[in-house]
């Protein structure tokens, strides 16, 4: 008998940090799925999407802001890119909310 993990996609996992975030439990899970180095980069991310969508400053600007390879903020606007412009206002106004 094959045995299959009980988590096969993304959409489990997504599932699954929304019901931890409805049970005020996401800060755990998030802590313990995520290693120090993995949450530090999950930051730099938000902060670089955040950057780009704002559009202020040039990729090598923002480089030097988070002190991340420009090469990565590269990969954030490719997958910016590979966003249709209703992603991209939902993305941004996610931002935006925190900053309220």
């Amino acid at each position: 008998m094959s045995q299959q993990p009980e988590y096969q996609d993304w959409q489990q996992i997504l599932d699954l940090i929304k019901h931890s975030s409805e049970t005020g439990q996401h800060e755990v899970l998030l802590t313990m799925l995520l290693t120090p180095d993995e949450r530090e980069a999950l930051v730099a991310r938000v902060n670089i999407c955040r950057e780009l969508l704002k559009g202020d400053l040039s990729q090598r600007q923002i480089s030097q802001l988070l002190g991340v390879g420009v090469a990565t903020i590269t990969r954030g606007s490719n997958e910016l890119k590979s966003k249709s412009t209703q992603e991209k206002q939902v993305i941004s106004d996610l931002l935006d909310a925190q900053e309220r």
